[in-house]
């Protein structure tokens, strides 16, 4: 291993936030991929233990309506979070990508005409329209995530629309357009390279969000459907008991907090180690 490769491995290190961060994201990818193996139960097993049994040596975050156990149906939710921030991630980065490039490079009227899509989808609060948008393509769990990812694309949108502009005159650009090569292969292979670093840590940063707003219209309804072990529906459901069974929207909440602390820890992490003009105070 040469030495600046132990100068960056050494930079990681002395980064809590990003070492935090990763070691949640592995725990988070550990659990999801040894589910079977990790929870004592079926994720949909009925009759484990009496209805709204409390947490015990047997069941240890307790038992829903149903019998359920909770630490079961909490650790295969881990694989439904993961889902939500591969998925929702990859189609915001795919159009906010393919949109800011085109703006960026080719100016113009391009320009002018995604600008004002972009702009016009991030002015509207997010929530509401994604409502709108599950509301004509239906409820569930992929439904809600296609209609997060369809508004919240305009952060990645813009932030590749600057950096192309910045990047479009440079020298090694105007290399590749003497030597003939086609505006895709300039946008794809000269500039999207430099861009790279600061979608990692945008995307980092945004998906807390987009597990939220997923979160946010399960418990409302809309997106996963029982018997779904979704944290944002176990909230929900375990609201309607609160006084009897606490534990029920406690232990989906404490994930749920759990996960989204860790992504933005490694997202302030990763903005630290590869965007140092934006490091944190």
């Amino acid at each position: 291993m040469n030495k600046k490769w132990k100068e960056r491995l050494y930079e990681c290190w002395k980064n809590k936030n990003f070492m935090i961060g990763l070691f949640v994201l592995v725990s988070l990818i550990i659990i999801a991929a040894f589910a079977d193996v990790i929870a004592p139960y079926g994720v949909n097993e009925h009759g484990v233990g009496g209805r709204y049994e409390a947490p015990s040596a047997k069941c240890w975050f307790g038992t829903d309506a149903l019998g359920r156990d909770l630490f079961s149906r909490v650790i295969y939710g881990s694989r439904l979070a993961l889902w939500v921030a591969f998925l929702g991630g990859s189609i915001q980065l795919v159009i906010g990508v393919v949109v800011g490039l085109a703006c960026g490079f080719f100016g113009k009227w391009v320009d002018r005409i995604l600008s004002f899509l972009t702009d016009l989808t991030w002015c509207i609060p997010g929530t509401i329209l994604a409502l709108a948008v599950v509301t004509l393509i239906g409820k569930g769990l992929t439904n809600t995530i296609i209609a997060i990812s369809l508004v919240a694309w305009a952060s990645y949108a813009r932030a590749v629309r600057a950096k192309t502009l910045s990047l479009r005159n440079m020298a090694f650009v105007e290399t590749g357009k003497a030597f003939g090569e086609s505006n895709a292969a300039l946008m794809v292979r000269y500039i999207l390279p430099n861009v790279v670093p600061s979608l990692i840590v945008l995307v980092s940063l945004n998906l807390p969000g987009t597990i939220m707003s997923t979160t946010t219209l399960s418990f409302l309804g809309l997106g996963s459907q029982p018997p779904s072990p979704d944290w944002g529906l176990a909230i929900s459901e375990g609201i309607k008991s609160i006084t009897r069974a606490p534990w029920l929207s406690l232990y989906p909440g404490i994930a749920l907090v759990y996960t989204t602390f860790g992504f933005n820890l490694l997202g302030e992490g990763l903005r630290d180690l590869l965007d140092p003009h934006m490091k944190s105070q």
